[in-house]
């Protein structure tokens, strides 16, 4: 009788645990590298090369239409244009600076430096410096003094087309600042407008005199207005309570021009006798 021998038992080899195979990344093909330089480099030239108008449609925008810069020449950075100023949509006022302004606007460690000179108004460019953030924005403006021809008031229309001032605006500041958050706008530092040589065509008498207006930033800042010279006497002084101003002043004529002034002063104010009392807010 055949016997069968049980075959030997089979011991399977103890192996460690299982390790997974690397993953094996495809690597990029040349072409989409070269692909994302190509875009890359096409924005930064854009970007370079973006219009003038770019800036001219902004700020148009923001000013609801009453700062304008026509025939707006060059890039974003490096440009100039005609700045005109109106009385927004639908007004038939415009007025236009003599000279073209150039602009130069560079990035900044913290935001934007813009750079504006005109060669009738700015013995030196005006430097500017925005710093935009979350839900809010600073701009700060360098010390400096330009001067500006006061009939370019006209263009924004009432009350100035009515009064159509002739003379220069000279405009100093002192470490003044703007910044706004929250919808509430502060203003730091100091700014002097002089009103020189001023006339109007409601008067004869040519110029009226010179005037100083002053703005001093602050928690509630501070207006006054003064007379430098003049036979129009003007005088006043308000503040700005929350967002709104509170101002009250004064004019009068010098002696023995009461009748060269006389409707000027029926037109700029409330008449009170020989005065005339000017109230904002």
């Amino acid at each position: 009788m055949l016997r069968r021998h049980p075959h030997p038992a089979r011991h399977p080899h103890h192996a460690g645990p299982a390790r997974a195979a690397p993953e094996r990344r495809a690597p990029r093909a040349p072409w989409g590298w070269a692909l994302a330089g190509l875009l890359t480099g096409l924005l930064l030239v854009a970007l370079l090369a973006a219009p003038a108008r770019w800036l001219a449609s902004a700020l148009a925008q923001a000013s609801a239409g009453q700062w304008l810069l026509q025939d707006a020449r060059g890039t974003l950075w490096d440009g100039s244009a005609q700045l005109v100023l109106t009385g927004g949509a639908g007004s038939q006022d415009s007025a236009a600076l003599p000279e073209r302004l150039h602009w130069q606007l560079r990035p900044h460690p913290r935001g934007l430096r813009l750079q504006l000179r005109a060669a009738c108004c700015t013995p030196h460019p005006l430097a500017l410096q925005l710093q935009p953030g979350w839900g809010q924005w600073q701009l700060q403006l360098a010390d400096g003094l330009s001067q500006w021809p006061a009939a370019l008031l006209t263009g924004l229309g009432t009350p100035w087309n009515t009064l159509q001032p002739q003379g220069q605006l000279q405009i100093q500041t002192q470490g003044l600042q703007l910044h706004w958050a929250q919808g509430r706008l502060q203003l730091q530092g100091r700014v002097q407008l002089d009103a020189l040589a001023l006339s109007s065509r409601l008067s004869t008498l040519r110029p009226m005199g010179s005037y100083r207006l002053t703005l001093q930033g602050g928690d509630s800042p501070q207006l006054e207005l003064v007379t430098l010279d003049g036979a129009l006497q003007l005088s006043g002084s308000g503040q700005w309570v929350g967002q709104r101003l509170r101002f009250r002043g004064e004019a009068s004529a010098a002696p023995g021009r009461e009748a060269a002034m006389a409707n000027l002063l029926n037109i700029i104010g409330r008449r009170s006798g020989p005065r005339s009392v000017i109230t904002l807010g």
